[in-house]
């Protein structure tokens, strides 16, 4: 009898393929196993996911498993489970889901090559050795942390945020020495533990009562109000049961932080996965997860996939962070499939934030998910004072009114931090002609270019294009060209005038590209001198500095004109983070918020009401016109060299599927608000039903027929599944 073996093989077709297994291969042909196959012209490395008895395909015509990369199954059956799931799910590729399973290591035939940890720790000659320069604050910081620690790996110290350079000037100082082997795990340090008040330690408890079993549940908790610290005593819980943590976070800028702080309480416990690690770097802390060697997970979006070896707790800190939905390839949200995982597993699932996405607060409103409040800031904080500024017929400088410039002052003159947000990058979003009007636009898109100063270029946000900064206008040779418009380096010059003996720290993709370089602007604020923090919402995303007690806010409006019925939403969970960095310690916050818009009905429930009911009367509104979360929706998108292609491609999709049924809609083609990006064309179906079921019946009916139409070689089409962007 041949044996059968069906295979998920990386490739855009919705389906596994079958594949015989020789009499050649040694190994019995296990589900989970990596394997290479032909695929047309080339190898693939696939996934066994199944072993048939038999096949539709006629034996002579099958090809063969050409080898077996694993002597066993390198994915474990949950996972096998999880990526069917997801492929049925998302509606997308099954080979292609089971490559992100998969580390870019153990995506490759060949072996990986794995390299031992180094670990380091104080020298015994230390005590002998001459006091570090009191320049070398990072040697300095550096050693601090590797003494209380005991010994750190180089990818440990690396994720705290500390560079090669750093580590290599202590160790050639003799002031560290290579350390054998990780000192033996503990559960918790009581030293760092801070004590809860009655909310903190009713949310504990209940978490830690559904321990061994499945539960949701939402940590809705004020900015500063002490989640993290609810996190750590319910992992504790969790690991004195023997069983391991996930800790998903939105952004790897929160990455080195977050990990002290866990490193601190659970020393040599905590794995860690994100883009910044190298591939064999991302593999070695696959495999310590799966193994149960760490029992600490602490990663962004894909760790959601990782295996584990006992899983009991999985945390999703900012639940409502966009960074969680995968935008690209297989478009999945990674808070979504973490409550999957906790029912597989059956554990408990929490989701923090201190401005709920409206999908969890509909959950809530349901009973599916346990709500848990910390409306008390921690330490006895409290809420900073919010002030609208109408700066409407203001003479504005770089954005900046006179109240924001003279609350900035005062603060400054306190001794105190200040931080000012604007979402927008670069000198400035707009470079204009005075004379004949002339916009510099990029070719590829339909945006303009960005003015980046510094660089002295132009470039573009969306495809990322670049041009010399001109000196003239290319059209009318006109020498007086005018900047519409701040962005956060517009920003920074301008409070270096206002504010000239004052350091300015900005913090956005800019300034924080190198690695480490976001840390070390971190390690700056927190020497607590008085200093004006300006940045983009990398700065509103889980950051603590005590010493900040004011901030100001530039423009908010936008996101409360925009054409997605989700920018409300966005721009209020932006508002109240941002906020949320002020008064944060002992020291009495304030909020200034500049806006054109005073009167707006959104941003007067905000200030006034706070987020909770900012958000029930959002909720109200989407019920109103069924909009998700109370609706169910998809996107189909397309995108060619024309619009017309595109849109041609769509309708070819929507005159298929049956009409007459009231109980789902489709609307389109729909051209982008932003028709071209990148020069290709882009227009989308958007799909919605009120009914899971139904909206998936229908949407693989258009996936099916997208499939057989016949396409332009140029054309790409895509689905996305409970999208939060339309286009």
């Amino acid at each position: 009898m041949p044996k059968f073996v069906t295979v998920a093989v990386p490739c855009p077709l919705r389906r596994g393929f079958d594949y015989l297994w020789p009499d050649t291969l040694q190994q019995e042909a296990k589900v989970g196993m990596r394997v290479s196959v032909p695929f047309g012209p080339r190898r693939l490395v696939g996934v066994i996911f199944a072993t048939p008895t038999n096949s539709d395909i006629a034996k002579q015509k099958m090809k063969s498993v050409i080898k077996a990369l694993d002597e066993s199954p390198c994915l474990p059956p949950d996972l096998i489970q999880l990526g069917l799931w997801a492929a049925a799910y998302y509606h997308h590729p099954v080979g292609e889901c089971f490559q992100q399973l998969l580390p870019i290591t153990l995506r490759k035939a060949e072996p990986a090559k794995e390299k031992p940890a180094q670990y380091w720790q104080c020298s015994d000659d230390i005590t002998n050795l001459p006091p570090l320069p009191s320049r070398a604050h990072q040697q300095q910081s550096l050693l601090a942390v590797i003494e209380q620690s005991g010994r750190l790996s180089r990818r440990q110290i690396k994720d705290l945020g500390y560079s090669n350079t750093v580590l290599n000037n202590l160790i050639n100082g003799g002031y560290l020495s290579k350390a054998e082997a990780p000192l033996a795990a503990a559960t918790s340090t009581p030293s760092t533990k801070l004590s809860l008040n009655t909310e903190q330690d009713h949310a504990v408890k209940a978490i830690s009562k559904a321990l061994g079993g499945f539960d949701r549940f939402l940590l809705d908790g004020v900015t500063g109000s002490g989640k993290t610290e609810v996190y750590l005593r319910a992992i504790e819980d969790c690991l004195g049961r023997g069983e391991q943590t996930l800790v998903l976070i939105p952004e790897i800028g929160l990455t080195p932080q977050t990990l002290q702080r866990f490193e601190q309480r659970f020393p040599t416990n905590v794995s860690t996965l994100h883009s910044g690690l190298s591939d064999s770097e991302r593999v070695q802390n696959w495999k310590k997860i799966q193994s149960g060697e760490h029992k600490i997970l602490l990663g962004t979006r894909s760790a959601v996939l990782t295996p584990f070896h006992k899983l009991g707790l999985i945390i999703v800190d900012e639940e409502h962070d966009a960074s969680y939905k995968q935008q690209d390839g297989w478009r999945y949200s990674a808070r979504d499939i973490a409550v999957k995982r906790g029912s597989d597993h059956c554990c408990p699932v929490v989701l923090g934030s201190a401005t709920p996405s409206l999908d969890s607060l509909h959950n809530v409103a349901l009973g599916r998910y346990q709500l848990l409040e910390l409306r008390e800031r921690a330490g006895g904080a409290n809420a900073p004072k919010v002030h609208l500024l109408d700066i409407r017929n203001e003479t504005l400088d770089a954005g900046l009114g006179k109240s924001l410039l003279d609350a900035t002052a005062q603060t400054l003159n306190e001794g105190n931090q200040a931080l000012i947000f604007l979402n927008r990058r670069g000198f400035s979003p707009q470079l204009q002609c005075h004379s004949c009007g002339w916009l510099a636009n990029c070719q590829a898109c339909d945006a303009t270019l960005t003015v980046h100063f510094g660089r002295r270029e132009l470039r573009c946000h969306h495809c990322g294009a670049t041009e010399t900064l001109p000196t003239i206008c290319p059209q009318c040779h006109n020498h007086e060209l005018i900047f519409q418009g701040p962005g956060t380096e517009r920003l920074e010059l301008s409070l270096k005038q206002h504010f000239p003996d004052v350091p300015i720290i900005r913090i956005d993709r800019d300034t924080t590209s190198a690695k480490g370089s976001m840390q070390l602007l971190i390690d700056d604020i927190h020497t607590g001198k008085p200093c004006i923090l300006v940045g983009t919402q990398m700065l509103a995303k889980g950051h603590h500095f005590p010493d900040v007690t004011l901030v100001g806010i530039i423009d908010i409006d936008g996101g409360l004109f925009s054409a997605d019925f989700r920018g409300p939403e966005r721009s209020g969970q932006l508002l109240i983070q941002v906020a949320g960095r002020a008064g944060r310690a002992n020291k009495p916050g304030k909020v200034y918020i500049q806006s054109h818009c005073p009167d707006h009905p959104a941003l007067q429930a905000l200030v006034n009401q706070g987020y909770q009911p900012f958000a029930q009367q959002l909720l109200a509104e989407r019920k109103l016109f069924s909009l998700p979360p109370v609706s169910f929706s998809a996107v189909i998108r397309a995108d060619a060299v024309s619009l017309e292609s595109a849109e041609a491609f769509l309708s070819q999709i929507i005159n298929a599927l049956p009409t007459g049924d009231t109980a789902w809609s489709i609307v389109g083609p729909l051209p982008a608000p932003m028709a071209r990006k990148a020069g290709r064309f882009r227009a989308a179906l958007i799909l919605q039903s009120e009914r899971r079921s139904l909206l998936h019946q229908h949407l693989h009916a258009a996936c099916e027929i997208g499939d057989q139409l016949r396409k332009p070689q140029n054309l790409r089409w895509s689905v996305d599944v409970d999208p939060i962007d339309l286009f």
